[in-house]
């Protein structure tokens, strides 16, 4: 599984897992789980399609209700094509349900961001002005340099407001890596996986993932003014090992401040992604990722 993210939930004392696929798992102490259910009920006459692609899947509780914000591709429908690849209709969303274990079905709007665009892997912040958003990567297979972006959601997360607004682009990485046509270096061009978060300082700050040539890698950056708005200065340096990436964080019910992510493995030709979960320090300015969390 892939872009593996836990919601601990203190109400059940349980958690949950999502990922890629629109499956999700339960369990009471992160090393037996329950599961896959299906918990996505999305409508067939929308512009997902009968049965939409569901990759990135986030859950999160807010306001007493909880919420599936997820990518949805309708692989029947295009919407473009750059440098001879067809991008398909997709869009990140986002889905409600008063249980955790869902079922997680629509809302009031039918669209959250541009029918004409491909975005991928929202996720949920409510910033210091208290309006909540989603922060979502604008992919990079039409715009050439993948962005990070925000928009902000109505109050009980049925819609969005406005449009889009930039925070920051793929090419800001300084340790994302690719070669161009020529073979010379340049910053890669893919933005994946935004997850938001504060530091023990107060510090706001986003882990997201990029590519080192072909090694998937999540770095992190922090916002100068505490905000959404930035600006984002991206550390130096990676944060994780060589080969993990698509991370979040969630506290234990102990307190012990955990990330998932995934890695890759190829397996007789295909590749095989596996969630992993790794000790994280927050106490302090920065994110420290410590070490790989094997539960006991």
């Amino acid at each position: 599984m892939s872009d593996p993210a836990i919601l601990a939930d203190k109400r059940s004392q349980t958690y949950y897992m999502t990922g890629t696929g629109g499956l999700l798992w339960k369990s009471k102490d992160l090393k037996f789980w329950e599961g896959p259910y299906h918990v996505a009920k999305t409508n067939p006459s929308s512009w997902m399609g009968p049965n939409p692609m569901i990759w990135a899947a986030e859950l999160h509780q807010y306001k007493n209700k909880y919420y599936y914000f997820a990518t949805f591709t309708n692989r029947d429908v295009k919407i473009d094509t750059v440098a001879g690849n067809v991008i398909e209709r997709r869009a990140s969303h986002i889905l409600v349900s008063d249980k955790p274990e869902g079922p997680y079905v629509p809302m009031a709007d039918d669209i959250y961001l541009p029918a004409n665009k491909p975005t991928l892997d929202g996720t949920f912040w409510v910033d210091t002005n208290g309006k909540p958003y989603m922060v979502y990567c604008y992919e990079w297979l039409q715009n050439g340099n993948g962005t990070m972006e925000k928009i902000e959601l109505k109050p009980d997360l049925s819609g969005s407001i406005g449009e889009g607004k930039l925070l920051f682009k793929a090419s800001d990485s300084p340790w994302s890596r690719e070669k161009d046509e020529y073979g010379n270096d340049k910053p890669n061009k893919v933005t994946d996986g935004p997850y938001l978060f504060k530091t023990g300082t107060g510090r706001l700050g986003m882990i997201w993932t990029s590519w080192i040539y072909d090694v998937y890698t999540q770095g992190v950056a922090y916002s100068e003014s505490g905000t959404l708005d930035g600006p984002w200065i991206q550390e130096k340096d990676p944060i994780t090992p060589p080969n993990f990436g698509h991370g979040m964080l969630f506290k234990t019910f102990e307190g012990k401040t955990l990330m998932s992510a995934h890695s890759h493995k190829k397996v007789n030709d295909r590749t095989v992604r596996i969630p992993h979960l790794f000790e994280v320090d927050l106490t302090g300015e920065k994110l420290i990722v410590k070490k790989e969390y094997l539960v006991e």
